[in-house]
């Protein structure tokens, strides 16, 4: 399904609108509380220990972290489709009922 046919799907389903947006919200949140916390440790433990550190697992870690920052990303840009789509027709009922 392309973007376009994903939206007016949307635009179609309102409830499963919101609903995707609370569940891309709250994976959002949960992404990017955790990958803070995580990525400040991983360059914590890089600064102490250096190189030896990506040996250990560091560099696999950063590479998950960095993968989890993308997977928030993409929770991010779901949740700003799901809004525009609910704004857009929140706003046009407004609209309609002026004319």
């Amino acid at each position: 399904m392309s973007g376009r046919g994903w939206l007016a799907w949307l635009h179609r389903r309102p409830l499963a609108a919101f609903l995707l947006l609370g569940l891309s919200f709250l994976l959002f949140g949960a992404a990017t509380v955790n990958l803070a916390l995580l990525l400040q440790l991983n360059l914590k433990l890089w600064l102490d220990v250096g190189w030896q550190a990506a040996m250990d697992g560091a560099l696999r870690q950063l590479g998950e972290l960095l993968l989890s920052g993308y997977a928030a990303m993409a929770a991010y840009i779901v949740f700003k489709c799901c809004e525009r789509v609910l704004v857009e027709r929140l706003t046009r009922c407004d609209d309609d009922k002026r004319k």
